[in-house]
């Protein structure tokens, strides 16, 4: 199990990513309505451990994007939103 230490991510891996998100979240607006992308960012930015989840994501060839809000505890809800299951994790059954 790898250890938080190595579950950090750079300034420019988080800065890229971060970037990749925006310009996801511009393009698909249809799956966000009403939502802002600074309140988006703001709260990543405040926990890591989501941001490595959502780069461990795009790295293995996911296209994760905000589809929503929680209303009760005000967490954005993210889905793996790319056209078909990344190569890396498909099932070989």
């Amino acid at each position: 199990m790898n250890s938080n230490k190595e579950k950090k991510l750079s300034r420019e891996q988080r800065e890229e990513l971060l970037s990749t998100l925006k310009a996801r979240f511009g393009k698909n607006g249809s799956r966000h309505k009403g939502l802002e992308w600074a309140a988006v960012q703001a709260k990543l930015e405040t926990n890591s451990d989501k941001l490595w989840s959502l780069h461990e994501m795009e790295r293995t060839g996911g296209e994760p994007d905000v589809v929503g809000q929680d209303k009760k505890s005000g967490e954005f809800i993210f889905y793996d939103c790319s056209p078909e299951s990344p190569k890396d994790r498909r099932s070989l059954c």
